[in-house]
């Protein structure tokens, strides 16, 4: 929780909507200062960011920073966490904090990295929520018995959860749930700066499950899991049915710039856009940044990271439940305003879901998954009217999970989930008809995405394998290096992709 806390002084720089090619909050030493840049040092590698007038500077006790800047420490070999975003091939630095290493190295133990509370009680706590009003930015929690009341601050985080907005990071928190939180003074208050769901943390009550086992869907083959056939389509095939490929290169020729109204214009937009929960949008952000640096996809193409923390596909399924749902596809749309794009030049969507908390077993859970996963893409059409094709991944592998979030095998078992709803609409259903020719449209076409799951033991053509350090302390949300790795496979899915390379790649 820890690595969470040091970010919320530097995450109030989004308290605004995101910006396209935004990067997430990472951390380096600095290697070198001048006036117009500064070199930090990432994993090894060097990164140049370009110092802005809106550069947010802050010291290690959250104090705003006055220039000269190296006089307040930011200087050669300083450790810091930073925030960029990357513009016409710059990285364009949009807020940095300094960090004070021996109490960093302190609340980063053992305890800390499984997600539990650290050390100093007096920081952090743990406690239930009686009352979270948002708008009155006021948190209301029954520690030990006794009811306190804090304020929240703009910049405050949730672990694990996604948002340019305060609203949006505490989408998935709810009065009843136990956190951890941490408490800072600010103009002599008390105030909330982060939080932890802490209702989930009990590891000895995970399914007991040798993840070895399990055999990816694309090895599984004509084999079966639990009585049902493996493979991504029908008869255990890795490939579209010849049918099916037929007709998404025929929609992949209709993709094309289109101004803001929909209209093709050789200077308009193609949006592809992601839908999903908080690690989608965490790949989300790995692809991003791997598609602003590539040199071969196409100018016209406008990413949007449509995924946000805590909403599941449960939780998004019903725009119109005053709820969750609402709120998911609100956010959605000011994503899209803000990236300067309509929801008429949105054409291909990513989707990664799942559900919190699995319980039912299987086939189950993988069935409601699909059920929910059938009236998500249902709501596409009419929400987007130049949609013509939606890509789906299932879960990364769950077997470092260290809560009952999305271990194994449940993640594992999502993969079923895409590959039904994908087969439904292979054999004909008519609840989710993609071809207008055959009547009234009520779903995108639907194809496989990346195959993201893995347990390492079957080698991939790709070379790819989960690590343990590409995952959180809860080892279901991603660290920086399984972002960028994950972030890189799916950018080379839409580069080689049949249905994909004739509107992706610069021709």
């Amino acid at each position: 929780m820890s690595r969470a806390m040091a970010l919320a002084g530097l995450l109030v720089t989004l308290s605004t909507s995101a910006l396209p090619g935004q990067e997430g909050p990472r951390r380096g030493i600095i290697k070198e200062v001048t006036a117009d840049t500064i070199v930090i040092t990432v994993d090894g590698k060097p990164i140049t960011c370009t110092i802005i007038a809106e550069t947010r500077w802050m010291s290690a006790d959250n104090q705003p920073l006055r220039p000269p800047f190296q006089e307040a420490g930011v200087e050669a070999g300083a450790a810091a966490m930073f925030l960029a975003r990357e513009r016409d091939g710059k990285h364009l630095l949009i807020g940095l904090k300094l960090v004070d290493e021996k109490n960093d190295r302190r609340a980063t133990g053992p305890d800390q990295r499984r997600g539990g509370p650290a050390n100093d009680p007096g920081n952090i706590r743990r406690g239930k929520i009686a009352r979270l009003d948002l708008p009155q930015r006021s948190l209301r929690l029954i520690v030990n018995g006794k009811e306190e009341q804090f304020e929240l601050t703009e910049d405050a985080v949730v672990l694990g959860a996604s948002g340019s907005s305060l609203r949006e990071r505490f989408a998935g928190v709810k009065d009843g749930d136990d956190v951890y939180f941490k408490v800072a003074r600010r103009d002599g208050k008390s105030v909330i700066v982060a939080v932890k769901p802490a209702n989930d943390e009990s590891p000895a009550e995970l399914p007991k499950v040798d993840a070895d086992k399990l055999v990816p869907l694309t090895v599984l083959g004509g084999k079966e899991y639990q009585g049902f056939e493996g493979g991504l389509y029908p008869e255990g095939q890795n490939v579209r049915p010849a049918a099916h490929e037929a007709a998404g290169l025929a929609l992949a020729r209709q993709v094309q710039p289109r101004n803001k109204d929909g209209q093709p214009a050789a200077d308009g937009a193609i949006v592809l856009l992601s839908i999903g929960m908080s690690n989608t949008s965490q790949i989300s952000q790995g692809f991003q940044r791997a598609f602003s640096a590539d040199q071969q996809r196409s100018p016209h193409v406008v990413f949007v990271n449509g995924a946000q923390g805590g909403m599941t596909a449960s939780a998004i399924q019903d725009p119109d439940d005053n709820g969750r749902g609402t709120q998911y596809w609100k956010v959605l749309d000011e994503r899209l305003q803000a990236a300067g794009v309509t929801r008429n030049q949105v054409q291909v969507i990513w989707i990664k879901q799942a559900d919190a908390g699995p319980s039912q077993g299987f086939p189950r859970y993988a069935q409601n998954l699909q059920q929910e996963l059938t009236r998500i893409v249902q709501l596409l059409p009419a929400r987007f009217p130049n949609i013509k094709q939606v890509y789906l991944s299932s879960r990364t592998y769950g077997g470092f999970a260290k809560t009952r979030l999305n271990p194994e095998p449940y993640a594992y078992e999502s993969a079923f989930s895409v590959k039904w709803l994908v087969e439904q609409q292979l054999h004909g259903e008519a609840s989710l008809n993609y071809d207008e020719s055959k009547g009234e449209m009520k779903a995108p076409w639907l194809s496989w995405g990346p195959y993201l799951w893995d347990n390492g033991v079957h080698p991939r053509a790709d070379g790819y394998r989960p690590k343990e350090s590409d995952f959180a302390g809860d080892g279901t949300h991603h660290a920086n290096p399984g972002i960028e790795r994950l972030g890189t496979l799916l950018l080379q899915f839409f580069k080689t992709d049949t249905t994909t390379r004739p509107w992706f790649v610069r021709h």
